[in-house]
Protein backbone atom coordinates (compact mmCIF):
# COMPACT_ATOMS: atom_id res chain seq x y z
CA UNK A 1 0.00 0.00 0.00
CA UNK A 2 2.86 2.78 0.89
CA UNK A 3 4.63 1.66 -2.64
CA UNK A 4 1.04 2.21 -4.52
CA UNK A 5 0.58 5.57 -2.40
CA UNK A 6 3.51 6.55 -3.88
CA UNK A 7 3.17 6.08 -7.34
CA UNK A 8 -0.29 8.88 -6.94
CA UNK A 9 2.78 11.24 -5.61
CA UNK A 10 5.33 10.30 -8.68
CA UNK A 11 2.55 10.84 -11.03
CA UNK A 12 1.97 14.55 -10.06
CA UNK A 13 5.52 15.39 -8.80
CA UNK A 14 5.15 19.63 -8.30
CA UNK A 15 1.45 19.20 -7.20
CA UNK A 16 3.14 16.79 -4.68
CA UNK A 17 6.25 19.36 -3.91
CA UNK A 18 3.80 22.63 -3.25
CA UNK A 19 1.47 20.47 -0.93
CA UNK A 20 4.43 19.03 0.85
CA UNK A 21 6.41 22.79 1.00
CA UNK A 22 3.03 23.65 2.80
CA UNK A 23 3.62 21.29 5.61
CA UNK A 24 7.21 22.03 5.39
CA UNK A 25 6.98 25.71 6.02
CA UNK A 26 4.70 25.32 8.70
CA UNK A 27 7.19 22.88 10.38
CA UNK A 28 10.43 24.48 9.51
CA UNK A 29 8.87 27.55 11.73
CA UNK A 30 8.14 25.62 14.47
CA UNK A 31 11.42 23.94 14.58
CA UNK A 32 13.44 27.04 13.68
CA UNK A 33 11.56 28.81 16.65
CA UNK A 34 11.80 26.51 19.29
CA UNK A 35 15.65 26.16 18.42
CA UNK A 36 16.35 29.87 18.07
CA UNK A 37 14.78 30.12 21.65
CA UNK A 38 16.68 27.11 22.88
CA UNK A 39 20.38 28.51 21.59
CA UNK A 40 19.47 32.04 23.08
CA UNK A 41 19.10 30.17 26.34
CA UNK A 42 21.84 28.31 25.78
CA UNK A 43 24.12 30.73 25.40
CA UNK A 44 22.88 32.59 28.07
CA UNK A 45 23.55 29.79 30.30
CA UNK A 46 27.03 29.65 28.96
CA UNK A 47 27.29 33.75 29.60
CA UNK A 48 26.39 33.74 33.40
CA UNK A 49 28.36 30.58 33.61
CA UNK A 50 31.24 32.55 32.81
CA UNK A 51 30.46 36.12 34.51
CA UNK A 52 28.40 34.35 37.47
CA UNK A 53 25.48 35.16 39.20
CA UNK A 54 26.98 36.66 42.42
CA UNK A 55 27.36 40.21 41.17
CA UNK A 56 24.77 42.26 42.70
CA UNK A 57 24.71 46.57 42.83
CA UNK A 58 24.28 49.57 45.08
CA UNK A 59 23.12 53.11 43.54
CA UNK A 60 21.38 56.12 45.07
CA UNK A 61 17.22 56.09 44.52
CA UNK A 62 15.14 58.59 45.29
CA UNK A 63 14.08 60.74 48.53
CA UNK A 64 11.00 60.95 49.79
CA UNK A 65 10.07 64.49 47.96
CA UNK A 66 11.54 62.33 44.88
CA UNK A 67 14.80 64.01 44.32
CA UNK A 68 17.90 62.09 43.34
CA UNK A 69 19.52 60.63 46.57
CA UNK A 70 23.60 60.48 46.81
CA UNK A 71 25.28 57.42 48.54
CA UNK A 72 27.85 58.66 51.45
CA UNK A 73 31.71 58.79 50.43
CA UNK A 74 32.12 56.17 53.15
CA UNK A 75 29.36 53.53 51.32
CA UNK A 76 32.18 51.41 49.66
CA UNK A 77 34.29 50.99 52.78
CA UNK A 78 31.19 50.08 54.47
CA UNK A 79 29.69 48.04 52.47
CA UNK A 80 33.18 46.28 52.01
CA UNK A 81 32.73 44.92 55.79
CA UNK A 82 29.54 42.66 55.34
CA UNK A 83 30.52 39.04 55.74
CA UNK A 84 30.37 37.23 52.48
CA UNK A 85 31.05 40.22 50.30
CA UNK A 86 34.04 38.96 48.48
CA UNK A 87 35.32 42.15 46.23
CA UNK A 88 34.03 45.62 45.80
CA UNK A 89 34.30 48.11 42.98
CA UNK A 90 32.71 51.65 41.78
CA UNK A 91 31.98 53.71 39.25
CA UNK A 92 30.83 57.74 39.82
CA UNK A 93 28.90 59.77 37.54
CA UNK A 94 31.03 62.98 37.00
CA UNK A 95 27.89 64.89 35.65
CA UNK A 96 29.04 68.21 34.39
CA UNK A 97 31.29 66.41 32.20
CA UNK A 98 30.41 66.27 28.40
CA UNK A 99 32.36 63.98 25.90
CA UNK A 100 32.87 65.38 22.19
CA UNK A 101 35.22 64.01 19.76
CA UNK A 102 36.90 67.50 19.43
CA UNK A 103 36.46 70.80 20.74
CA UNK A 104 35.07 71.65 17.06
CA UNK A 105 31.46 69.27 17.92
CA UNK A 106 28.65 71.70 18.68
CA UNK A 107 27.92 71.46 22.36
CA UNK A 108 24.48 70.02 21.61
CA UNK A 109 25.34 66.45 20.25
CA UNK A 110 27.57 64.63 23.24
CA UNK A 111 25.71 60.89 21.77
CA UNK A 112 24.34 60.26 25.11
CA UNK A 113 27.83 59.56 26.28
CA UNK A 114 28.15 59.84 30.13
CA UNK A 115 31.87 60.24 31.99
CA UNK A 116 32.84 58.06 34.97
CA UNK A 117 35.50 57.87 37.66
CA UNK A 118 36.34 54.44 37.48
CA UNK A 119 38.21 51.64 40.21
CA UNK A 120 40.85 50.00 39.25
CA UNK A 121 39.45 47.02 39.96
CA UNK A 122 36.10 47.09 38.18
CA UNK A 123 37.15 45.53 34.60
CA UNK A 124 37.68 42.24 36.51
CA UNK A 125 34.41 42.30 39.09
CA UNK A 126 32.23 43.28 36.20
CA UNK A 127 33.86 40.40 34.12
CA UNK A 128 34.65 43.01 31.47
CA UNK A 129 37.18 42.72 28.61
CA UNK A 130 39.24 44.79 26.23
CA UNK A 131 38.79 45.20 22.84
CA UNK A 132 42.08 47.04 22.08
CA UNK A 133 44.51 48.50 24.52
CA UNK A 134 45.04 48.60 28.31
CA UNK A 135 42.77 48.99 31.69
CA UNK A 136 43.30 52.01 33.86
CA UNK A 137 46.26 51.12 36.43
CA UNK A 138 48.08 52.93 39.51
CA UNK A 139 49.97 55.34 37.12
CA UNK A 140 47.42 56.04 34.30
CA UNK A 141 44.23 56.34 36.68
CA UNK A 142 46.37 59.89 37.77
CA UNK A 143 46.49 61.37 34.40
CA UNK A 144 43.83 62.33 31.69
CA UNK A 145 43.61 58.71 30.20
CA UNK A 146 40.14 56.95 29.38
CA UNK A 147 38.78 53.74 28.30
CA UNK A 148 36.09 53.77 25.85
CA UNK A 149 32.43 51.27 26.63
CA UNK A 150 31.59 49.72 22.92
CA UNK A 151 28.69 51.89 22.10
CA UNK A 152 30.70 55.23 22.89
CA UNK A 153 33.97 53.95 20.28
CA UNK A 154 31.37 53.59 17.80
CA UNK A 155 29.57 56.75 18.45
CA UNK A 156 32.90 58.78 18.21
CA UNK A 157 33.70 56.86 15.42
CA UNK A 158 37.23 55.35 17.36
CA UNK A 159 38.34 52.13 16.20
CA UNK A 160 41.59 51.43 18.25
CA UNK A 161 43.28 53.00 21.25
CA UNK A 162 46.99 54.49 21.03
CA UNK A 163 48.92 57.64 22.61
CA UNK A 164 47.71 59.94 19.60
CA UNK A 165 44.05 58.72 19.60
CA UNK A 166 42.00 61.56 22.44
CA UNK A 167 38.69 62.96 22.87
CA UNK A 168 37.27 65.88 25.15
CA UNK A 169 35.82 65.20 28.66
CA UNK A 170 34.66 68.23 30.27
CA UNK A 171 36.66 70.36 28.53
CA UNK A 172 39.98 68.21 29.07
CA UNK A 173 41.87 66.26 26.08
CA UNK A 174 41.74 62.90 27.55
CA UNK A 175 44.39 59.99 25.88
CA UNK A 176 42.23 56.90 24.82
CA UNK A 177 44.39 54.05 26.78
CA UNK A 178 41.56 51.01 26.20
CA UNK A 179 37.88 50.34 24.12
CA UNK A 180 36.34 47.96 26.29
CA UNK A 181 34.01 44.82 24.50
CA UNK A 182 30.26 44.78 25.07
CA UNK A 183 29.78 44.21 29.23
CA UNK A 184 26.67 42.40 30.03
CA UNK A 185 26.54 42.49 33.25
CA UNK A 186 27.11 46.00 33.85
CA UNK A 187 25.65 47.34 30.45
CA UNK A 188 25.71 51.00 31.92
CA UNK A 189 29.54 51.04 30.92
CA UNK A 190 29.05 50.47 27.18
CA UNK A 191 27.61 53.87 26.74
CA UNK A 192 30.20 55.42 28.70
CA UNK A 193 33.86 57.32 29.05
CA UNK A 194 35.75 55.29 32.18
CA UNK A 195 38.73 57.63 33.77
CA UNK A 196 40.47 57.21 37.18
CA UNK A 197 39.21 57.94 40.41
CA UNK A 198 42.22 60.61 41.27
CA UNK A 199 41.46 61.67 37.76
CA UNK A 200 38.37 62.44 37.97
CA UNK A 201 38.44 64.24 41.08
CA UNK A 202 42.07 66.22 40.54
CA UNK A 203 40.75 67.66 37.09
CA UNK A 204 37.39 66.96 36.11
CA UNK A 205 35.63 68.28 39.17
CA UNK A 206 34.29 64.58 40.40
CA UNK A 207 32.93 65.02 43.88
CA UNK A 208 34.15 61.53 45.17
CA UNK A 209 30.56 60.31 45.75
CA UNK A 210 30.23 56.74 43.80
CA UNK A 211 27.07 56.26 41.66
CA UNK A 212 26.83 52.43 41.21
CA UNK A 213 28.76 50.15 43.72
CA UNK A 214 29.42 46.78 42.68
CA UNK A 215 30.00 43.99 44.66
CA UNK A 216 30.88 39.79 44.46
CA UNK A 217 29.60 37.92 46.87
CA UNK A 218 29.76 34.28 48.32
CA UNK A 219 27.03 32.36 46.49
CA UNK A 220 26.15 30.90 49.44
CA UNK A 221 25.92 34.03 51.42
CA UNK A 222 24.23 36.57 48.22
CA UNK A 223 20.79 36.54 49.46
CA UNK A 224 21.83 37.56 52.62
CA UNK A 225 23.97 40.22 51.51
CA UNK A 226 21.54 41.67 49.10
CA UNK A 227 19.54 41.94 52.63
CA UNK A 228 21.78 44.24 53.99
CA UNK A 229 23.33 46.28 51.36
CA UNK A 230 21.16 48.93 51.56
CA UNK A 231 21.08 49.46 55.47
CA UNK A 232 24.56 49.17 55.13
CA UNK A 233 25.24 51.46 52.44
CA UNK A 234 23.39 54.57 53.48
CA UNK A 235 22.36 53.90 57.05
CA UNK A 236 20.46 57.24 57.58
CA UNK A 237 18.37 56.39 54.99
CA UNK A 238 18.40 52.53 53.30
CA UNK A 239 14.99 53.43 51.59
CA UNK A 240 17.23 55.51 48.95
CA UNK A 241 19.12 52.79 47.90
CA UNK A 242 18.44 50.93 45.48
CA UNK A 243 19.55 46.98 45.35
CA UNK A 244 19.51 45.07 41.95
CA UNK A 245 21.14 41.80 40.62
CA UNK A 246 22.36 42.43 37.21
CA UNK A 247 21.85 38.74 35.86
CA UNK A 248 18.27 38.95 36.78
CA UNK A 249 18.05 41.54 34.14
CA UNK A 250 19.24 38.79 31.95
CA UNK A 251 17.20 36.10 32.87
CA UNK A 252 14.03 38.60 32.55
CA UNK A 253 15.13 39.40 29.28
CA UNK A 254 15.44 35.45 28.21
CA UNK A 255 12.06 35.04 29.50
CA UNK A 256 11.01 37.94 27.33
CA UNK A 257 12.58 36.29 24.37
CA UNK A 258 10.55 32.69 24.91
CA UNK A 259 7.55 34.86 25.15
CA UNK A 260 7.87 36.34 22.11
CA UNK A 261 9.18 32.50 20.47
CA UNK A 262 5.32 31.35 21.97
CA UNK A 263 3.66 34.34 19.76
CA UNK A 264 5.53 32.77 17.09
CA UNK A 265 4.83 29.47 17.49
CA UNK A 266 1.42 30.21 16.61
CA UNK A 267 2.35 31.77 13.83
CA UNK A 268 3.98 28.25 12.47
CA UNK A 269 1.08 26.11 13.52
CA UNK A 270 -1.22 28.29 12.04
CA UNK A 271 0.98 27.78 8.93
CA UNK A 272 0.96 24.07 9.06
CA UNK A 273 -2.55 24.27 9.60
CA UNK A 274 -2.96 26.14 6.04
CA UNK A 275 -0.47 23.42 5.07
CA UNK A 276 -2.58 20.46 5.57
CA UNK A 277 -5.50 22.33 4.00
CA UNK A 278 -3.43 22.43 0.72
CA UNK A 279 -2.95 18.49 1.67
CA UNK A 280 -6.65 17.99 1.25
CA UNK A 281 -7.55 19.78 -1.21
CA UNK A 282 -4.69 17.75 -3.33
CA UNK A 283 -6.31 14.81 -2.00
CA UNK A 284 -9.87 15.76 -3.01
CA UNK A 285 -8.36 16.71 -6.32
CA UNK A 286 -6.71 13.54 -6.80
CA UNK A 287 -9.35 11.54 -5.76
CA UNK A 288 -11.83 13.35 -8.46
CA UNK A 289 -9.54 12.73 -10.66
CA UNK A 290 -8.27 9.19 -10.34
CA UNK A 291 -12.03 7.89 -10.06
CA UNK A 292 -11.43 5.56 -13.69
CA UNK A 293 -8.28 4.03 -11.45
CA UNK A 294 -10.62 3.88 -8.21
CA UNK A 295 -13.06 1.73 -10.22
CA UNK A 296 -10.71 -0.51 -12.14
CA UNK A 297 -8.90 -1.37 -9.15
CA UNK A 298 -12.49 -2.41 -7.56
CA UNK A 299 -13.54 -4.04 -10.40
CA UNK A 300 -10.17 -6.25 -10.18
CA UNK A 301 -11.26 -6.83 -6.13
CA UNK A 302 -10.23 -4.21 -4.15
CA UNK A 303 -12.09 -3.73 -1.53
CA UNK A 304 -12.93 -0.50 -0.17
CA UNK A 305 -10.59 -0.59 2.73
CA UNK A 306 -7.89 -1.47 0.05
CA UNK A 307 -8.78 2.16 -1.44
CA UNK A 308 -9.03 3.53 1.43
CA UNK A 309 -5.72 2.82 3.17
CA UNK A 310 -4.26 3.60 -0.64
CA UNK A 311 -5.12 6.94 -0.56
CA UNK A 312 -4.49 7.18 3.28
CA UNK A 313 -1.14 6.22 2.85
CA UNK A 314 -0.90 8.30 0.02
CA UNK A 315 -1.51 11.28 2.49
CA UNK A 316 0.44 10.04 4.91
CA UNK A 317 3.81 9.77 2.59
CA UNK A 318 3.26 13.60 1.33
CA UNK A 319 3.06 15.25 5.08
CA UNK A 320 5.96 12.83 5.83
CA UNK A 321 8.02 14.31 3.35
CA UNK A 322 7.03 17.82 4.27
CA UNK A 323 7.54 16.79 7.63
CA UNK A 324 11.15 16.03 6.71
CA UNK A 325 12.19 18.74 4.94
CA UNK A 326 10.84 21.25 7.37
CA UNK A 327 12.54 19.88 10.15
CA UNK A 328 16.16 19.82 8.21
CA UNK A 329 15.00 23.54 7.22
CA UNK A 330 14.22 24.39 10.78
CA UNK A 331 17.53 22.84 12.14
CA UNK A 332 19.40 24.60 9.10
CA UNK A 333 18.30 27.88 9.65
CA UNK A 334 18.68 27.15 13.66
CA UNK A 335 22.08 26.67 12.67
CA UNK A 336 22.85 29.50 10.91
CA UNK A 337 21.75 31.87 13.44
CA UNK A 338 23.22 30.46 15.96
CA UNK A 339 26.48 30.82 14.21
CA UNK A 340 25.79 34.12 12.82
CA UNK A 341 25.25 35.29 16.33
CA UNK A 342 28.31 32.77 17.50
CA UNK A 343 25.53 31.22 20.07
CA UNK A 344 25.68 27.38 20.70
CA UNK A 345 22.99 25.89 18.68
CA UNK A 346 20.72 23.60 20.01
CA UNK A 347 17.26 21.76 18.56
CA UNK A 348 15.67 19.89 21.42
CA UNK A 349 15.18 16.51 20.27
CA UNK A 350 11.33 16.49 21.18
CA UNK A 351 11.05 19.33 18.69
CA UNK A 352 11.68 16.87 15.90
CA UNK A 353 10.27 14.28 17.30
CA UNK A 354 7.02 16.53 17.69
CA UNK A 355 7.56 18.04 14.28
CA UNK A 356 7.21 14.93 12.38
CA UNK A 357 4.02 13.31 14.81
CA UNK A 358 2.33 16.90 14.05
CA UNK A 359 2.68 15.95 10.47
CA UNK A 360 1.46 12.62 10.41
CA UNK A 361 -1.46 14.16 12.58
CA UNK A 362 -2.34 16.40 9.80
CA UNK A 363 -2.03 14.22 6.94
CA UNK A 364 -4.17 11.59 8.69
CA UNK A 365 -6.83 14.22 9.35
CA UNK A 366 -6.23 16.12 5.76
CA UNK A 367 -6.52 12.49 4.35
CA UNK A 368 -9.33 10.56 6.24
CA UNK A 369 -11.88 12.57 3.93
CA UNK A 370 -10.68 11.39 0.91
CA UNK A 371 -10.17 8.33 1.20
CA UNK A 372 -13.33 7.54 2.63
CA UNK A 373 -15.24 9.32 -0.42
CA UNK A 374 -13.15 7.38 -2.75
CA UNK A 375 -13.82 3.80 -0.83
CA UNK A 376 -17.62 4.47 -1.30
CA UNK A 377 -17.12 5.08 -5.03
CA UNK A 378 -18.59 1.59 -6.43
CA UNK A 379 -16.73 0.27 -9.62
CA UNK A 380 -19.18 1.28 -11.67
CA UNK A 381 -19.90 4.56 -10.84
CA UNK A 382 -15.66 5.44 -10.67
CA UNK A 383 -15.55 3.70 -14.28
CA UNK A 384 -18.12 6.16 -15.74
CA UNK A 385 -16.41 8.51 -18.13
CA UNK A 386 -17.09 12.28 -16.76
Amino acid sequence: MVRVGGVGLRTRPMRAFLSALGIAIGIAAMVAVVGISSSSGAELDRTLSALGTNLLTVGPGQTLLGQDAELPLEAEAMIERIDGVERVSAVGRISDAKVYRSEHIPDAKTNGIIAYAARENLLDLVGASLRDGVWLNAATAEFPAVVLGEQTAERLGIGTAGPDVQVVVGGVRCTVIGILEAVPLAAELDSAVLVGWPAGAGRLGFDGHATTVYTRSDETRLETVRELLAATANPSAPNEVEVSRPSDALAAKQATSQAFAGLLLGVGAVALLVGGVGVANTMVISVLERRPEIGLRRALGATRGNVRIQFLAESLLLSALGGVGGVLLGAAVTAGYATYQTWPWVVPAWTLGGGLAATLAIGGVAGLYPAVRAARLSPTEALQTP
